[in-house]
C-alpha cells in the first residue's frame, strides 16, 4: 500500500496525540503541529524518520502559509488534512465578552477555514485527498452554558457541509467528526471559562460549568478507539459526511433530530402556509 501523508493540527495531547500515534503505527507519515518549540523537539526526537512536528498557531495566517509552503517543498502532496486543534470554552451567552467570543471563533472557525482554504489548491491539483474536520456533538446540538463554543462549531459544520458538496466532483472527500466527551484534557487544563459570572444563570450555565469540571478524567470516550475510528474513515471509498463518536454523541444527535422533527410535525401547516 502507498504511504499516505497526513497533516494533523494540535497533536500535543488528547485526540490529536492519539490519532498521530495511530497513523504512525499504521505506517503512514505524520506532519503534526504544535505551538511550543520544546514540544516539537521532543516529538521529532521520538519519531525520527516516521513523523515530524512543525510550529503552527491557527490564529496566525503567516504561520499557516509557511506550513503550507513547507509541506509542499518537503513532500509535494497531502493525502489527509485533519483540523483537530481548537479551543474549548464555557459560559452563558450574556456572561461572555466580545473578546472571549472572538478568541473562540479565531481558533475554531477562522483558523480552520484559513488552513483548509490554504491547502485546497494542492488537493484540487491532486484531484484527491480527505479533509477531516474535528467538530463536536456540540457542533450539532447546543447546550446552555456552551453557546459560544456551540456557535463556533456550528459555523465549522456549516462551511464544511457546503464545502463537501463543492469538492466531491473534484475527487476530494470531507468528513465532519463529532466526538462526545472523551478522556482528554478538554474538560481540564484546556478548557476556558468566561471571566464574568451572572447569578441568574447559575441554574443553567452554572450547572453546566460545574458538570464539565466534575467529569474531567471520567468521560466515557477512549481517545485511542476514537483515533482508530477516524483512521478507518480514510480507508473507505465513500466515507460519511458526519461521524458522531461515543454514546453521548449519538444521543445528542438523535435528540436534536427528534426535536426538529417534532417542530416540523407540529407546525408544518404554519410553515407551508407562508407562501404566495
Amino acid at each position: 500500500m502507498t504511504q499516505k501523508t497526513w497533516l494533523i493540527t494540535g497533536i500535543s495531547s488528547g485526540l490529536g496525540q492519539a490519532l498521530a500515534q495511530t497513523v504512525i503505527e499504521h505506517g503512514d507519515r505524520v506532519i503534526g503541529t504544535f505551538r511550543q518549540q520544546a514540544q516539537i523537539d521532543a516529538f521529532n526526537d521520538l519519531h525520527q524518520n516516521k513523523a515530524i512536528g512543525i510550529k503552527l498557531d491557527l490564529t496566525n495566517s503567516t504561520e499557516i502559509q509557511h506550513a503550507f509552503e513547507w509541506v509542499l517543498a518537503n513532500f509535494g502532496k497531502l493525502d489527509v488534512l485533519v483540523n483537530n486543534a481548537g479551543l474549548g470554552f464555557a459560559g452563558a451567552i450574556e456572561e461572555t465578552s466580545d473578546e472571549e467570543t472572538r478568541a473562540v471563533f479565531e481558533a475554531n472557525f477562522f483558523g480552520v477555514l484559513n488552513l483548509t482554504k490554504t491547502f485546497l489548491p494542492l488537493l484540487r491539483q491532486q484531484k484527491s485527498g480527505h479533509i477531516i474536520q474535528i467538530s463536536s456533538h456540540g457542533g450539532f446540538k447546543a447546550f446552555a452554558g456552551f453557546g459560544i463554543y456551540n456557535a463556533s462549531k456550528f459555523a465549522l459544520e456549516g462551511f464544511s457541509e457546503a464545502l463537501a458538496q463543492e469538492i466531491a466532483p473534484l475527487g476530494i472527500k470531507l468528513t465532519i467528526v463529532e466526538p462526545g466527551p472523551f478522556r482528554t484534557n478538554f474538560a481540564g487544563s484546556s478548557l476556558k471559562f468566561a471571566e464574568q459570572t451572572i447569578d441568574d444563570y447559575l441554574a443553567t450555565a452554572g450547572v453546566f460549568r460545574e458538570k464539565l469540571k466534575s467529569v474531567d478524567g471520567l468521560q466515557e470516550g477512549d481517545p485511542r478507539k476514537a483515533a482508530r475510528a477516524i483512521y478507518n474513515l480514510t480507508t473507505l471509498d465513500t466515507p460519511p459526511l458526519r461521524l458522531p463518536l461515543g454514546k453521548v454523541a449519538v444521543h445528542s444527535l438523535t435528540s436534536k433530530l427528534a426535536s426538529v422533527q417534532t417542530d416540523l410535525d407540529n407546525y408544518r401547516d404554519i410553515a407551508e402556509g407562508a407562501v404566495y
